[in-house]
């Protein structure tokens, strides 16, 4: 059994961001996203996924961060990998990390302010139209626009988050790796 001492190992808390990180992009794009899409109200599931992409993005900028500051060798010591001598194992880690907080932000900083924008043009549009974005046609031309643009984007950070996503998985194996049976 192990003591609380293992607190103050900052293998601890690389750990315990990494699972976070994980459990909670599984979660949120596979479970709970995918449920409150099925059972809320179109309006509600939008106010919901409004308040809670922006956490959501920012814990997979933050955490991979964390990651960095707790890796096994010393924080950013996987910044050091420029040298061929470096282990390779540094190197993987440095790409996964990195890609892990690039795609956290992207969505973060660009795609989710952005996607927030076009679905407030599209309530107002709604409201110019007298149609939801979401019934069925024909839509004004400016609707036709802003639906698309929404496509786009949303496309846009559904992959950004896939390659998140297997960039988590991969490390996840980088991990194992150093596990002892």
């Amino acid at each position: 059994m192990t003591s609380l001492s293992s607190f103050a190992n900052p293998a601890t808390y690389h750990i315990l961001s990494y699972g976070t990180l994980l459990g909670s992009t599984v979660f949120q794009s596979f479970i709970g996203g995918i449920v409150a899409f099925r059972v809320l109200p179109r309006p509600q599931f939008s106010t919901l996924q409004k308040h809670t992409f922006p956490v959501f993005f920012a814990l997979q900028t933050i955490t991979p961060l964390l990651m960095a500051l707790t890796y096994p060798t010393g924080p950013f010591a996987f910044v050091r990998t420029s040298s061929p001598l470096a282990p390779s194992t540094d190197r993987v880690a440095t790409w996964l990390i990195g890609t892990m907080v690039v795609s956290g932000a992207v969505n973060w900083v660009w795609v989710g302010p952005q996607t927030t924008e076009v679905m407030k043009l599209r309530k107002h549009q709604e409201t110019r139209d007298g149609k939801k974005s979401y019934d069925a046609g024909p839509h004004s031309e400016e609707m036709r626009g802003l639906n698309k643009r929404f496509g786009v984007l949303h496309g846009v950070s559904s992959l950004v988050n896939l390659v998140g996503l297997v960039a988590m998985i991969w490390y996840g194996g980088v991990l194992g790796e150093g596990l002892r049976m």
